[in-house]
């Protein structure tokens, strides 16, 4: 999460409005020989209150001491940025390479859930990601066969990540002049499709913005 005030202005509804579309994280928590750290699936409530979400049995976190202070770490789009789209070096001088990105760090407690709260979780869990998706019917826990889930479910855990705060990091180039800004979106929109999101975030800044005196 970068420091600079410039890049951490998005208000608290649209950090959270990020982690509830992308519903992906890197869940950390501290081990006794070290950071533990997994890639989850995880859904959050109406008012972001707390997020559901569940691991594997054999999980390092799952065995861990619990409750305990946990990070859901959050990815939006990143792109590196060239210092030569920002315009001719006589113009703009002595600039860097750096990397645009967004990123929303939510914070709390994570502790265990009684095992007759997993099925409701993966159902909810699916339907959510399963709406989503146009064009055909959604899947639902139904379509297995007579006793297939309670297999399977045996090889996972439910856990509640009880949120207490919220960051976000939009690093989108504030610090340039919009002029700046413009030519490295305009490089930006020729790459790949995360490069072209972030060249749409950039674009879609306000007016008003200052340029900063950092970059890195």
């Amino acid at each position: 999460m970068h420091p600079n005030p410039a890049f951490r202005q998005e208000t608290r509804e649209r950090n959270l409005a990020l982690a509830r579309t992308r519903g992906f994280g890197l869940l950390t928590v501290n081990g006794p020989e070290g950071p533990l750290a997994a890639h989850v699936p995880f859904l959050l409530n109406a008012d972001a209150s707390f997020a559901e979400l569940h691991l594997a049995r054999s999980n390092p976190i799952a065995r861990a001491a619990l409750p305990a202070p946990a990070l859901i770490a959050v990815s939006g789009p990143d792109a590196y940025i060239s210092p030569d789209w920002y315009g001719p070096h006589d113009q703009v001088p002595d600039q860097v390479p750096t990397w645009n990105y967004v990123a929303v760090h939510l914070r709390g407690t994570l502790e265990p859930l009684p095992d007759d709260s997993l099925h409701p979780h993966v159902d909810a869990l699916s339907a959510e990601h399963e709406s989503r998706i146009a064009g055909k019917r959604p899947w639902t826990s139904a379509k297995m066969t007579e006793g297939a889930l309670p297999r399977m479910l045996r090889m996972i855990l439910p856990f509640r990540f009880r949120v207490t705060s919220v960051e976000g990091t939009w690093k989108l180039n504030q610090n340039k002049t919009p002029e700046i800004r413009a030519r490295a979106a305009e490089a930006l929109a020729q790459g790949d499709a995360a490069a072209q999101a972030i060249a749409t975030l950039m674009r879609g800044l306000p007016p008003g913005w200052k340029r900063g005196t950092t970059d890195r």
